[in-house]
């Protein structure tokens, strides 16, 4: 038989062989609806086992951009700056032992996918963006179509984005982030809400909301429930903003999970105090910790690194976990809190109540 011909036969072969396991991949992703995609974390870099996540930090920024979601576009800074600037933040993360990292800048507040794609590409870090819209702030950060649309609409468009890639990207959400305002919940706020439900019984996403106030989050876990959405798929962000315990404690008893979302070099004695509170009650596998930290800010002058603005991501690592080991954990608590809890968080999963 002819060699050339053998060669090309070969060649051939390789490349059918090469498209179909190519086609599995994709179909692993966007069968079903997206739900094939479960028992998985979503990173920017596509589907990792919740094993792989490893340390994490479960709300943190890379970029934000506060101008709103009628003037906020990516024509307002300049990509390939925000990279390069956050760039050495996420290596002094990586350097420490982290590899999971939660993007929580929303759509219409800055959520750039591509810049994200390109920081994990460079550090490893696994790095999770997100679906959904915010609302806090009287609706500054929300497009019109919001108002205009049913919660049945909104959430329709969100689970497109987990099942066909975001913006053309081919980049997945890896969570739902919305946000509602402080005390009673207008209908603007029900309505995201109930759309993150809806979204999540579609997609098996996690449900993120930024609330900080006792009334707004007690509101926010009672229309989850009323949508047939298990509380075990809630992240009641900012819950270090509660100033009653024994609501955090409530919360976390119904089984959602309480964010300490604000760790900072001032602040290290009041999540300890707060930590220890939840560990005392049985709760510290529904507790997440992290810093909230970051980020380039559009508009200022280097993203406000000039300024010193910028917050690294190490205050968990430096200060807050030598300060629990201080105050009596133990390593397979911190483990819990650092590892365990941010990979059960964030595994996709449907959750009916």
């Amino acid at each position: 038989m002819n060699k050339k011909f053998l060669i090309n036969v070969c060649l051939l072969l390789t490349v059918y062989c090469a498209g179909f396991v190519n086609a599995k991949q994709s179909i692993s992703i966007k069968t079903d609806g997206g739900q094939a995609k479960k028992n998985i974390i979503m990173t920017v870099r596509g589907p990792i086992k919740p094993g792989s996540f490893g340390k994490a930090l479960p709300h943190e920024h890379i970029l934000v951009d506060f101008i709103g979601a009628d003037k906020t576009g990516t024509g307002r800074y300049d990509a390939k700056e925000v990279v390069s600037i956050m760039l050495p933040y996420l290596r002094e993360l990586k350097n420490r032992g982290f590899t999971g990292f939660v993007d929580c800048s929303p759509a219409f507040l800055a959520r750039d996918v591509k810049v994200l794609k390109r920081l994990s590409e460079q550090t490893g870090i696994h790095i999770l963006t997100n679906t959904g819209c915010y609302g806090a702030n009287n609706g500054k950060y929300l497009p019109e179509y919001v108002i205009a649309e049913s919660a049945d609409q909104l959430a329709a468009r969100w689970t497109a984005e987990w099942e066909n890639g975001i913006e053309g990207t081919g980049i997945y959400p890896g969570f739902i982030k919305t946000a509602v305002n402080p005390g009673a919940l207008n209908d603007t706020d029900k309505k995201l809400i109930q759309a993150a439900a809806m979204t999540h019984l579609k997609t098996g996403l996690t449900i993120a909301c930024h609330t900080g106030q006792a009334q707004a989050a007690l509101a926010v876990l009672e229309i989850i429930r009323q949508q047939g959405v298990d509380p075990s798929t809630l992240i009641i962000v900012h819950a270090n903003g509660i100033a009653d315990p024994n609501v955090r404690i409530k919360i976390a008893a119904a089984g959602a999970w309480v964010e300490l979302d604000g760790v900072n070099k001032n602040s290290i004695a009041q999540n300890v105090q707060f930590i220890k509170e939840l560990m005392l009650a049985g709760l510290l596998n529904r507790t997440l910790v992290s810093q909230d930290a970051g980020w380039y800010n559009v508009g200022d002058e280097k993203g406000g690194q000039t300024d010193n603005k910028i917050r690294p991501f190490t205050a968990i690592a430096d200060q807050l976990i030598p300060a629990l080991k201080q105050a009596g954990l133990t390593n397979a608590q911190i483990r819990r809190l650092i590892v365990e809890n941010p990979a059960k968080a964030y595994t996709v999963k449907v959750k009916k109540l």
